[in-house]
């Protein structure tokens, strides 16, 4: 089920995988990736407006919400977890797209376009920075902000261990971080989607083995390709409040890996989807137009 207006959900099986998603409206295809620690609801107030437009497909990544959870760190990489829905386009007949990414979903997205570049018309990557700098570069600022990287990223089953015993208060006080929003700022109808899929064991597991993943595997995946560009248009938005906005020039830290690079700010931290609906779909709106021939 989703509940994102107007859409209908299904879960199909897509590279050997179990993958739920959301479908709605008529045009050239937009394929959207959700972050951590939401599922593909997080789209929910703007989808509908992006659906006057496009066809969108919303699913939920390798590891959240009601998409297979496979066992093994090995299997989500973001090479792995862009797999997926890559597969899901092809399934639906979609060769080339655009595709939006926040969070996780974006650093999906990244690895996507890297691996299958002719499928991408555009890409918009949603508050973050590469991950290998993030990495290779970590600041104390950010690492206090993003201390969650290392803690999920600490050996099974602690910090599912942890996480389960409450995993409401954790991941709310996720979602209150990274630009300090509040709950209030998040939808009922959303919030009762988020906790209903991280409430699973299952997804906690998941969502451990996608940070362990990027320091087991996309690090040095990232490394090998520091010399690539991605040649699409790209959109690079970002929390004008958030630790991502506060820490970098966000933009700056993608020149190099995009060749055709346009900003756009968003009032709000680092969930701005939620917090800021309007400005964000205004934002989407006018870069994807642009990017449709």
């Amino acid at each position: 089920m989703t509940i994102i207006s107007g859409f209908e959900s299904q879960t199909v099986t897509a590279n050997g995988q179990q993958v739920h998603y959301a479908r709605g409206g008529d045009g050239p295809p937009l394929l959207l990736l959700h972050g951590f620690p939401q599922t593909h609801a997080m789209w929910h107030a703007v989808a509908p407006a992006l659906a006057a437009h496009f066809t969108v497909i919303a699913p939920d990544l390798r590891g959240y919400g009601q998409s297979g959870k496979p066992q093994g760190t090995e299997h989500y990489s973001f090479r792995h977890m862009a797999a997926d829905p890559l597969a899901l386009m092809r399934d639906l007949g979609f060769e080339r797209f655009h595709l939006v990414g926040h969070d996780r979903g974006g650093r999906t997205a990244h690895r996507m376009t890297l691996d299958a570049p002719g499928a991408v018309q555009s890409l918009t990557v949603m508050d973050i920075v590469p991950t290998h700098l993030l990495l290779d570069q970590l600041s104390q600022q950010v690492a206090r902000a993003y201390y969650h990287w290392f803690f999920l990223a600490q050996p099974a089953p602690f910090p599912e261990t942890i996480i389960g015993h409450d995993p409401d208060a954790y991941f709310e006080s996720c979602l209150m971080g990274w630009g300090a929003t509040n709950l209030s700022d998040f939808d009922p109808a959303a919030l009762d989607a988020y906790r209903s899929a991280w409430r699973d064991p299952d997804a906690i597991r998941g969502m451990c083995a996608d940070y362990r993943a990027a320091l087991d595997f996309d690090f040095a995946l990232d490394a090998a390709d520091l010399d690539r560009q991605v040649t699409c248009p790209a959109l690079v938005m970002y929390g004008a409040d958030g630790a991502m906005g506060k820490a970098y020039d966000v933009p700056a830290t993608w020149e190099g890996r995009l060749s055709d690079i346009t900003a756009a700010p968003v009032p709000g931290g680092h969930f701005f989807v939620d917090e800021y609906p309007q400005e964000t779909t205004a934002a989407l709106l006018a870069f994807l137009t642009a990017a449709t021939p």
